[in-house]
């Protein structure tokens, strides 16, 4: 039985591993060039024309 809990134990933390792997990898540049990007774009103070009634 300990070297089920043991082999759960690896697992566990080579899912874990991977998915830290993956977020560092891809979301977090993913992430920052977002906000960079939303940095540079040029704001408009205006979407679009107040409606008159």
């Amino acid at each position: 039985m300990s070297a089920f809990g043991i082999i759960m134990f690896l697992l566990i933390g080579g899912l874990a591993f991977w998915v830290l792997l993956f977020l560092l990898g891809f979301i977090l540049p993913f992430w920052i060039s977002l906000g960079v990007f939303d940095k540079i774009r040029p704001k408009r103070v205006f979407e679009d024309e107040p409606t008159k009634k």
